[in-house]
């Protein structure tokens, strides 16, 4: 196939005209789920089925005892469910928000030509008359004609066959379909709706806002949470109809359905979708896009990367140092006609060339054109070579270019001279050159060759990477180098960014050794060379057998299997084909292996923050559950009792719903917003670990009992002092709901220090704001059984907040301190 192509494009003018009067390249996509609909599915919930239990109890108890006015109660109730609601649907439109954007910058790149120069763009702008270039590995963009090459063709997204297809020019080629071999110029004949896949209407490859591991770990917490609720409020039924008889049922109703309420963390879901999100959105600022929200998650149990060199560990910015040959034009030839570049685009390495052999004064488009291609064989790992056939005047000729070793054990020469070149080849690697060697053969021949010499390359590591390696290590993580080139090449590569050893596994070792031996290698050793694809799925399955959890990078389409079967697939957004990009869970926009790093930190930096919320939203309602027990235990025993003889609750289920709504909104969606600078200096998190650890636990625990002892040291003071009930049990109130807003900030505290999080104290702030004017507002007040305060018991509640707040970091900072975690639990975030 001619590497240029004959035909031209459109010029941008033409396409911008045409995408706007025909559409964007983009497959039909089902309507928006409406808002209505969005909005009731927040109440599928056993933990909001509780709730909906609790307003019904509360309704039926109001209307048999015909009381005078309004279910206050029960309407509040209702009130605050729908504000859930209403939080709830805002959060998932949010989230949604933030994936369809994630879905737009992962849309796949294509070559195209416009104004006559070639430019990569997006495929949802490609439109009917584009000229586009397809090569081995790409999914097809739209319906497109072929008008130069002869590419083989998957077609089993469409026909379901196995076997690919071969594609002469004039042939269509169908969207979805994937280039497995060979290159085509193509130009584009349908888009959007009207190709045939957007026909069949299959939405292939898009981001998909599928529950995580974390939210399918929550979701069965939800639910054991509904259970124990339900079997414990069953009890207290039994235990109050002994106690209270079957003529005080409905108040016996009341205080098990507070009971449950109290227990319930309703924001939970809601914030964690949001959290999850709005992180992945911000890893996308970071040029990692998340294919797969589940990878948020493992990024923060990642122990091994295994990473590329070239382009990911280096700038991918070859230049030719030197050419080492007994017959250097002639090796200028083989090198301009075993190459696929062309008008500034191909391989970095078939681009460097071309610029080397114009530099010596070859003209390139003026050889090929006397000497068309009659054959060719693609360079694979497999093989390590590239070969092209040509018609000269004398006859066929084969050039080749690839691995010096392999084209060495091709040539004719004597056993001495291959070892001296093999010799050079080394010498030229250890330097960090990558070398490539050149032959050619009269025939169409692989074998019998004439050695044409070597070819020095120099691909600069990129400046980021060592201080991203240093990071990485010091994370706890290790940093393997998984490479095609020479041993030699790779040892001095690692050596100037910071990978230590050395030693270096080859792809032969890893066939030859024995699975003993090779477990005990990739202990010791961190540099990979003339690794194949295969090979790199046999890395992964090693890694993971041994324990660790493996993030892996490819960008071809062999390296499929190898990303798949990683815990973390990670595809190169520049270079990588279409297929990597699929079965990825991270999609790096720049290649660059710092990325990666960033991307790590991110994600721990996410889940350090869904423990902070957990912590602060657990903590709450155990201060709950133990305000309404404890307390309903002393009125019993003290026969305390309201207006109409029911037993004075501490607590009524409106009051809790309110507290709860207060303080798992706003401010546990501000934790999610916390910096962590110092993440990256402990160890990875275990991928099994609990959602609460041992030192988290006993955070949720003290901090609830003080909260809750505080509470109840109130509400056994004041009546002592000469306050009424009510005036003491709204005390009460106010102070647990500004206590617990306090309470978000011990929460964040571990053995990390956050930067200051102006979103928290704002949340803070309004939160105590929106707390007084619920105190002050004489509706706001009779809704929720409240009276007037007078401005001492104000002080002395604000007063007790602030003592239990600190209470609260003193014993967290003693839990916490001197720890130097063994991994990164959970509970350390």
């Amino acid at each position: 196939m001619r590497v240029q192509s004959s035909f031209s494009g459109l010029s941008e003018s033409e396409a911008r005209a045409r995408l706007a009067r025909i559409g964007p390249n983009a497959l039909p996509e089902k309507p928006p789920e409406p808002l209505w609909r969005r909005f009731l599915h927040q109440f599928k919930s056993p933990l909001i089925y509780i709730l909906l239990f609790a307003l019904v109890v509360d309704f039926a108890v109001w209307w048999l005892e015909g009381r005078h006015g309004w279910p206050l109660e029960s309407l509040v109730i209702g009130l605050i469910l729908l504000l859930n609601a209403g939080l709830g649907t805002w959060q998932e439109r949010k989230s949604e928000a933030a994936l369809n954007k994630l879905k737009r910058l992962s849309s796949p790149l294509v070559w195209v030509e416009r104004d006559g120069v070639w430019v990569q763009r997006p495929s949802r702008e490609l439109v009917p008359g584009d000229l586009v270039r397809l090569e081995a590995g790409d999914r097809v963009p739209a319906d497109v004609e072929v008008k130069e090459g002869s590419p083989l063709v998957d077609e089993s997204v469409l026909t379901g066959e196995s076997l690919p297809v071969e594609k002469e020019a004039g042939q269509e080629l169908f969207s979805g379909t994937l280039l497995v071999r060979g290159k085509a110029f193509a130009e584009v004949r349908r888009t959007g709706p009207q190709s045939a896949l957007g026909r069949l209407a299959v939405l292939l490859g898009e981001i998909k806002a599928e529950p995580t591991p974390l939210e399918h770990d929550l979701h069965h917490f939800g639910n054991q949470v509904a259970r124990w609720v339900l079997v414990l409020a069953g009890l207290l039924v039994l235990l109050g109809l002994f106690t209270e008889g079957v003529g005080r049922l409905p108040q016996v109703f009341l205080f098990a359905v507070a009971l449950a309420v109290a227990a319930v963390p309703e924001g939970l879901p809601a914030v964690l979708t949001l959290t999850l999100s709005l992180g992945v959105e911000r890893m996308a600022g970071r040029k990692a896009v998340v294919r797969k929200l589940s990878a948020v998650e493992a990024l923060g149990s990642v122990t091994v990367i295994a990473t590329d060199k070239t382009g990911t560990l280096t700038e991918n910015r070859m230049e030719v140092r030197a050419l080492d040959s007994p017959d250097p034009a002639l090796a200028q030839v083989a090198l301009a006609l075993a190459n696929d570049a062309d008008h500034g685009i191909g391989d970095p390495m078939d681009l460097a060339l071309l610029d080397y052999v114009r530099q010596q004064g070859l003209d390139v488009e003026a050889l090929r054109q006397s000497r068309p291609r009659h054959s060719e064989r693609a360079f694979e790992s497999s093989h390590k070579f590239q070969r092209v056939t040509v018609q000269t005047e004398e006859g066929l000729a084969s050039y080749l270019k690839g691995a010096p070793e392999v084209l060495l054990g091709r040539s004719n020469l004597a056993a001495e001279e291959r070892q001296t070149w093999l010799e050079k080849a080394l010498a030229y690697a250890a330097e960090g050159y990558r070398v490539l060697g050149a032959a050619w053969g009269s025939g169409e021949t692989e074998e019998g060759l004439q050695f044409l010499g070597l070819v020095l390359f120099w691909d600069p590591p990129r400046p980021e990477v060592p201080e991203a390696i240093r990071k990485a290590q010091e994370a706890g993580i290790r940093v393997l180098m998984v490479t095609g080139d020479h041993p030699a090449t790779a040892l001095a590569i690692a050596h100037q960014i910071g990978i230590p050893g050395e030693r270096v596994i080859t792809g032969n070792d890893l066939e030859k050794f024995s699975p003993q031996a090779l477990l005990k290698a990739i202990r010791e050793v961190n540099v990979f060379a003339r690794v194949s694809p295969e090979h790199k799925l046999r890395l992964v399955e090693l890694l993971q057998s041994s324990g660790e959890v493996v993030a892996m990078t490819g960008d071809g389409v062999n390296d499929a299997p190898a990303l798949k079967r990683a815990d973390v697939g990670v595809a190169m957004g520049q270079r990588g084909s279409d297929v990597s990009r699929e079965v990825a869970d991270l999609v790096l926009l720049d290649d660059n292996f710092a990325t990666i790093v960033a991307a790590v930190e991110e994600g721990r930096s996410i889940y350090e923050n869904i423990q902070k919320f957990i912590r602060f939203l657990f903590s709450t309602n155990l201060s709950e559950v133990l305000v309404v027990s404890i307390g309903a235990l002393a009125a019993a025993l003290l026969n305390l009792r309201d207006a109409t003889g029911a037993l004075l609750l501490p607590l009524t289920a409106a009051q809790i719903l309110w507290i709860n709504l207060i303080t798992d909104g706003l401010p546990a969606l501000a934790l999610t917003l916390d910096k962590n600078p110092g993440v990256m200096q402990y160890p990875p998190r275990p991928p099994k670990a609990p959602l609460l650890d041992q030192k988290s636990l006993r955070f949720v625990l003290v901090s609830g009992g003080i909260k809750a002892l505080c509470a109840l040291a109130l509400l056994g003071i004041l009546p002592r002092l000469g306050y009424s009930l009510e005036a003491t049990r709204s005390v009460a109130f106010h102070f647990m709901a500004i206590g617990q807003l306090f309470f978000a900030y011990p929460a964040r505290h571990t053995h990390l220090f956050p930067l200051p999080n102006r979103w928290l104290h704002g949340a803070v702030l309004l939160g105590m704001a929106v707390q007084f004017g619920v105190g002050m507002l004489p509706a706001s007040m009779l809704a929720l059984n409240l009276v007037p305060l007078p401005l001492l018991l104000w002080g002395v509640l604000l007063g007790t907040a602030l003592l239990a707040w600190g209470l609260a970091e003193l014993t967290n900072r003693v839990f916490w301190r001197n720890n130097h975690p063994t991994h990164h639990g959970v509970a350390s975030s």
